[in-house]
């Protein structure tokens, strides 16, 4: 249950961040939050013992929100050029890809949180905390190649079935639940 409310914290800080302007203080104390409450939500419900099915859903709800928040301030403040539009807009097309696959084999919906899309996860939570400082053309190459590979290698887990091996409590890459 407490994991549950940290998460639920993410969800407000990041609704809140609309309504502050990109890069100001106010939207990085929240985005901060919003990332240390992300990367704690699931510690918390492993060690109470409270991981479930929900927290693991209500977990990827509160990334999405806090992802759309934070494209809804950012995009219009970053000049980002095409080339990394488009990248960023195959990624997304990848990942639409995944989960209809894991729609299709599993008939529900499937979202890994596998070693590599946490990597992406911490990649794409410092990007914002750089953009005043590193260009975008090369922070958004970094970010946009690990989060390809992240995609990618999601995909292939989910069509070779090799992410079920996890659930049944064996070893192997992809963990299935966050909390």
């Amino acid at each position: 249950m407490t994991a549950n409310i940290i998460t639920g914290v993410r969800i407000a800080c990041s609704i809140a961040l609309l309504f502050f302007p990109a890069f100001s203080p106010a939207f990085y104390a929240l985005y901060v939050a919003a990332g240390v409450s992300d990367m704690i939500d699931g510690a918390v419900a492993r060690k109470t013992k409270t991981a479930g099915a929900f927290g693991s859903k209500l977990d990827t709800a509160a990334d999405l929100a806090l992802v759309a928040a934070c494209l809804i301030k950012l995009i219009p403040a970053v000049h980002m050029p095409v080339w990394l539009i488009v990248w960023i807009i195959v990624i997304a097309l990848i990942k639409a890809v995944n989960v209809i696959s894991g729609c299709v084999m599993r008939r529900e919906i499937v979202v890994l949180h596998t070693v590599m899309n946490k990597v992406t996860g911490m990649v794409l939570f410092i990007l914002p905390l750089t953009l005043t400082l590193v260009d975008i053309r090369y922070s958004g190459s970094v970010a946009a190649a690990v989060a390809t590979f992240a995609a990618i290698q999601e995909g292939h887990l989910i069509r070779t079935g090799a992410w079920k091996s996890d659930q049944a409590g064996e070893k192997g890459p992809p963990q299935t639940g966050e909390n």
